[in-house]
């Protein structure tokens, strides 16, 4: 079934060379059913869309007889700028996403793609405000981070500093006990 499915995929390339394994034949074996599953889901959308198609076509020549049998208007009739206004009409319902071509549906469309751009221009504002607030937070953060390194470095100096000192003493400190032990023993023999 994977042999079919490679042949079918690579057509006339010679397919590449691969691991023949439990692992790689699960894999394969995997995709091969996704792909296939993907490929029926695209025939049914590809059916759908053909089915669309004929039922706007069946629309559009509904309608077309209807101009023409109401106003004895045919599309052959008209001039070319009356097809070119059409057009134009038939365009802007289409991107406007009008369910019709009457003026009101146009208004109505044309006031919620307004409402839209409103809520846009608002959503942006206001990532914007956020932006520029978490900036200045970064900005603050950063300045902290600069300063606590700073107090790091000036601490750590001061640590050894003290280490040092603190060894120092510490040798003092051996140095008078064994002084003193010294005299503690020459006073016994002086005695």
């Amino acid at each position: 079934q994977i042999a079919l499915w490679l042949k079918k995929i690579y057509r006339n390339r010679p397919i590449p060379a691969f691991e023949v394994n439990k692992r790689t034949v699960d894999i394969l074996y995997d995709l091969a059913k996704r792909n296939e599953a993907r490929d029926m889901d695209v025939s049914l959308v590809i059916e759908d869309m053909k089915q669309k198609a004929t039922e706007y076509e069946a629309g559009a020549k509904y309608l077309q007889g209807h101009l023409a049998e109401s106003l004895a208007l045919s599309l052959s009739g008209l001039s070319s700028k009356g097809t070119s206004y059409l057009n134009v009409l038939v365009n802007s319902a289409m991107i406007l996403e009008t369910k019709d071509t009457s003026l009101v549906s146009f208004f109505c469309a044309i006031n919620d793609m307004t409402s839209e751009l409103y809520a846009t221009e608002s959503e942006n504002r206001k990532m914007e405000l956020e932006l520029t607030d978490r900036m200045k937070k970064l900005s603050e953060v950063l300045m902290l981070e600069k300063q606590i390194l700073e107090d790091l470095e000036k601490t750590e100096k001061y640590l050894e500093f003290r280490k040092a000192k603190t060894e120092y003493q510490s040798q003092r400190i051996k140095f008078l006990r064994d002084k003193s032990k010294d005299f503690k023993i020459r006073i016994k023999a002086a005695e």
